[in-house]
């Protein structure tokens, strides 16, 4: 209870800057309820005072409009009078009601809109830990079909609630006030439903639950799929991915079914509910009716008004409904915001660094550095120094670290053991777009966005002119594939790249880092779909710039390493080996035995 009560306080939170037209939306339903109560009581007063000419003492304010009209004489006369003041009435309450939807509907679409740019932007500063550990299908999901389910309970089922508790203030005084004892009769199973609806929405609200969760796992399949569609056809999954496929679409069906048949039960009990306090009051007001303790246009009154409180509270039920399933979406957002965000600290003068606008010169120290995914050790004590506009290459089979070291100098994760220096202050010093501003990465699977070659180039630059932007790409040793297209840099590109090979999107991603000019240039193994002589011609472009900046390169082949300042070589996350080429090709350890086993496979290929 106390969950649910703070998710309605989380969705009262969204509400800012939209509780003025949701208050109005509910003035407009005051208004609107007042007046669909009013045919009644003229059909009452048309009835009772007009045609059997019994006085007319309750209501007052009716009372006084017989009275504003010229008396029972002229109303007898005229009961077209009565006819169209209903229709004038009804017409007005039209228009209440008209109002109330538009501007319920406005609010709930600004607030949807207010959380969507909320969820969006708050997803961009959360850790990449966090994000280890969620499924992208579902993040989708709740971004999606749980923002919608709440846009669609704030328009069109939260005023609903609000309207019958007008509906009920207003008539409830109005019916004891014409005669006690009916009006009482009238509520007499009220309390029933309003019990029964609760214990509904107690139910529905887990078995919506159960559907969202359902929905979410569905969706992350789906994604999954697509996403690896090449490798499903290239491995012949398409039947076992099928299955996969039906047995989490089967679930939820079946969640579906049961929330279905939860919700098909409702509606005929509270609808026999309904009808049976209508049929009690229309069965016992006869009888007073006959019997003279009670007035026919009473009756007919009541008849009306009864099923007008009845009908909104039977359908507070599906209020609640929703109510529970908006619960439930609200709590899957929320497990998104209440995520805590990536820390950062205020930038001062002495821990940012270098002066905004100034670049780093490039030099690294890594001392004493440890880091653990859980309960995974990664990295051990690993410590070396690059010197500004030196080029450092990292070594080491896979799961040596070499990839979580990067991550690390990215802050992309968080390191508690050890220190990591960026031109001697601490990175953990640094606000993190700092950090990042100064580094240009190519990671070993870039991605590459569905847009123009232009686009994905420019977009750690966007101010960048072409001119610089071709003097990248040709120092990626991409430019000639690029204006070989139709379009040429105006090409779009599948979604990641998929319309490029794997060489090219390596070549584009290079391009891209080069076009920032940062002081400090990562390479993750971005080499590796690129042959061998233009991995050269890449390389001498790169040493071109050496001297400048500052240069890791993470990579297997020992021909993209050797021309390296220093090379450091990783195993089980350790520093085993630290030196140049010529003295660690001289040295008994790994790198030795890599460089004979990667020479004689070289020189094997070029007898054969």
């Amino acid at each position: 209870m106390c969950g649910m009560f703070g998710r309605i306080g989380i969705l009262w939170q969204l509400m800012r800057g939209q509780r003025l037209r949701y208050g109005l939306a509910i003035a407009a339903i005051l208004v609107s309820s007042a007046l669909w109560y009013l045919p009644p009581l003229i059909s009452m007063v048309a009835i009772d005072h007009a045609i059997l000419g019994k006085p007319l003492t309750r209501p007052w304010f009716m009372v006084r409009a017989v009275g504003w009209l010229g008396g029972r004489s002229v109303l007898a006369q005229n009961l077209w009078i009565a006819a169209a003041m209903s229709a004038c009435i009804a017409a007005v309450a039209g228009v209440f009601t008209y109002v109330k939807g538009k501007w319920s509907a406005q609010a709930a679409e600004s607030t949807a809109r207010t959380l969507r740019d909320r969820l969006y932007g708050h997803l961009q500063h959360l850790p990449s830990s966090w994000f280890d550990m969620r499924q992208t299908g579902d993040l989708i999901q709740r971004c999606t079909s749980d923002v919608e389910t709440i846009r669609m309970f704030l328009a069109a089922q939260l005023v609903e609630v609000a309207r019958a508790v007008i509906l009920l203030a207003i008539g409830l005084p109005i019916l004891l006030s014409l005669d006690v004892r009916l009006g009482l009769l009238s509520m007499a199973m009220l309390p029933i439903i309003v019990i029964y609806s609760w214990r509904f929405f107690a139910n529905v609200r887990k078995s919506f639950k159960r559907v969202d969760e359902c929905e979410g796992r569905l969706t992350a399949n789906v994604q999954e799929n697509l996403t690896g569609i090449r490798v499903v056809r290239a491995f012949a999954r398409q039947d076992f991915e099928c299955e996969r496929f039906a047995v989490k679409n089967d679930e939820y069906r079946r969640e579906w079914y049961d929330l279905v048949r939860l919700m098909s039960v409702y509606w005929p009990v509270s609808g026999f509910m309904t009808n049976l306090q209508a049929g009690l009051v229309l069965m016992v007001g006869a009888y007073w009716a006959l019997t003279g303790s009670l007035t026919v246009g009473t009756l007919a009154a009541f008849i009306a008004s009864v099923s007008m409180i009845l009908w909104p509270v039977r359908r507070v039920g599906q209020v609640l409904a929703q109510l529970g399933k908006a619960i439930v979406s609200l709590g899957r957002v929320d497990q998104i915001l209440s995520a805590k965000p990536e820390s950062d600290i205020a930038e001062t003068p002495e821990t940012a660094g270098p002066p905004a606008g100034e670049p780093a010169r490039g030099r690294i120290t890594v001392e004493n550095l440890s880091f653990s995914h859980g309960r995974i050790d990664v990295l051990h004590d690993v410590s070396f120094r690059v010197e500004p506009g030196q080029t450092l290459a990292i070594l080491g089979p896979s799961g040596s670290g070499k990839s979580t070291l990067i991550n690390l100098l990215l802050r992309l994760y968080d390191y508690e053991t050890g220190s990591i220096r960026l031109d001697g202050v601490e990175l953990t010093d640094m606000p993190r777009q700092r950090v990042r501003s100064q580094i240009g990465v190519v990671m070993q699977e870039p991605f590459l966005y569905s847009r123009t070659l232009r686009e994905n180039i420019k977009l750690g630059h966007f101010t960048a002119g072409d001119e610089a932007m071709i003097d990248a790409a040709a120092a990626a040793c991409v430019h000639e594939s690029i204006v070989s297209f139709e379009k040429g840099y105006d090409t779009i590109v599948g979604e990641r790249g998929v319309t490029l090979s794997g060489g090219q999107r390596q070549r584009v991603a290079l391009a891209r880092a080069l076009l920032r000019q940062p002081p400090v240039l990562v390479l993750d193994d971005a080499l590796s779909s690129v042959d061998t002589r233009t991995e050269v011609l890449i390389l001498r472009a790169l040493a071109q710039r050496h001297g400048k900046k500052t240069t890791l390169v993470i990579a297997h082949r020992l021909t993209t390493l050797r021309h390296a300042d220093r090379i450091l070589v990783l195993e089980a996350g350790r520093v085993v080996q630290d030196g140049t080429h010529e003295q660690l090709v001289n040295k008994p350890g790994m790198y030795r035995r890599l460089w004979r086993i990667q020479s004689a496979a070289v020189t094997e290929e070029k007898t054969t």
